[in-house]
């Protein structure tokens, strides 16, 4: 019957949308975003050594506000424009894809985009960008123009319509002069549109989302991803990877409202966003997707069989710094109707005690993106810019979820014993 249910889940539903994560377009955007997570999480670090989650009357408190704007310029360097180097690893991504020269495909993404924006003119200062723009807010608009760029790139070598080099000339000499064709096209038509017909593609895509992204940041909203994403693992297919190539950029917006809100000094628990990712990941993904990291705790404790026990004490430590391949598929969780309940159950019960104790203001609301190995408690700290309420929040959440697992490893675990003592007869 299971096995008839997976059969009939893996044809309708779980390999068509595999093959949509893959498809080109979602993928270079995947892989664009997914390139700039280093920037992001160094960037975002400086926000805690800018605004220090220590007590105010501390003298290296007093230094560190007093030059705020100088300590926090790595961040706006890095994470605070982060759509200006994603659009790069889109477009390369995206040429790669059409076996088109990677490098090209990036330069035109990025100059694309920059044409988007409308430089200010300030009286005595000359023309000044408006860096808000580059950020999180404009990550859409980069998508689109990228993904427009290097169609036009496509376009003028599939038509061959570029300026052909003789083979004497360097390849990356020729490279360049072959880009000129669909540079000029791209230059021609963007800039037109943004400077000439006077678009604004920024508050145009910005009032089209808006309401995607109100959604986004629901505790509705954050059960049907749970489930999508618990869905998906039950079958074997990585969730995360589905679910997050197409919620990832409305993510990195919500993450970005509160990284801007956090500089101009709003306090932890009154930032605009709850739903940004690193709230998934350090209050609902511990130990990794389904909240498993209660599960390795209690087969690593309570369970009797040999290989329930020492199949919790070995994926212990992976699920610690929120690696749970080994228990996936090592109990396996896939296709076993036993542990996929708490699998779903779980991270949609921490889900919703995250969320009421941030949105009533008892613990502050993620503001960093945190490197996802650490351990939960410190990236629970770290996230939130220094609230040691979300390292126990974390905590709870972990009691909870090897609560919700117990029952069902009990389940679980006598059926192992049983299997045991039958071998050993």
């Amino acid at each position: 019957m299971m096995n008839n249910f997976a059969d009939f889940l893996d044809k309708k539903l779980s390999t068509p949308m595999a093959k949509l994560a893959e498809q080109r377009h979602l993928r270079a955007v995947r892989d664009g975003i997914i390139a700039t997570l280093p920037l992001i999480i160094v960037g975002s670090l400086f926000i805690i050594i800018g605004i220090p989650p220590l007590p105010q009357d501390w003298a290296i408190t007093q230094f560190l506000k007093a030059n705020n704007g100088v300590i926090m310029l790595p961040y706006r360097m890095t994470m605070y424009i982060m759509t200006l180097y994603a659009t790069w690893g889109i477009g390369y991504s995206l040429a790669k894809s059409y076996k088109l020269d990677g490098v090209t495909g990036g330069v035109l993404s990025a100059i694309a985009f920059l044409l988007t924006i409308v430089p200010v003119s300030v009286e005595g200062m000359g023309w000044m960008m408006p860096m808000a723009n580059l950020g999180g807010g404009g990550m859409f608009v980069g998508i689109l123009v990228s993904i427009f760029a290097v169609e036009v790139l496509r376009f003028t070598t599939v038509k061959n319509f570029r300026i052909r080099m003789p083979e004497q000339v360097p390849p990356s000499v020729a490279r360049s002069f072959e880009a000129l064709t669909p540079t000029a096209i791209v230059v021609f038509i963007i800039g037109s549109i943004t400077y000439y017909a006077r678009f604004d593609w920024h508050a145009f895509i910005g009032k089209l989302i808006q309401p995607l992204l109100s959604a986004t940041d629901t505790l509705p909203s954050v059960w049907i991803l749970v489930i999508l994403v618990t869905f998906f693992w039950s079958f074997g297919i990585h969730g995360v990877s589905i679910v997050g190539s197409i919620a990832r950029p409305l993510w990195l917006q919500l993450i970005d409202q509160n990284t801007a809100a956090a500089a101009s000094g709003v306090a932890g628990n009154q930032l605009p966003a709850i739903a940004a990712e690193p709230f998934f990941q350090w209050f609902i993904w511990i130990g990794g997707s389904g909240c498993t990291i209660g599960l390795v705790i209690a087969l690593a404790i309570f369970a009797k069989s040999t290989y329930g026990k020492q199949l919790g004490r070995t994926a212990l430590v992976p699920g610690i710094f929120n690696i749970n391949e080994p228990i996936i598929f090592g109990a396996p969780i896939v296709l076993n109707p036993t542990l996929i309940i708490p699998f779903i159950i779980t991270p949609l019960v921490t889900a919703t005690l995250s969320w009421f104790a941030m949105s009533l203001g008892l613990v502050s609301r993620v503001v960093v993106t945190a490197p996802w190995t650490l351990p939960g408690p410190i990236g629970a700290f770290v996230a939130t810019g220094g609230d040691w309420r979300a390292s126990v929040l974390n905590i709870i959440c972990i009691v909870i979820s090897v609560i919700i697992y117990y029952p069902f490893v009990k389940i679980f675990d006598k059926k192992l014993s049983l299997e045991e003592q039958g071998e050993q007869a």
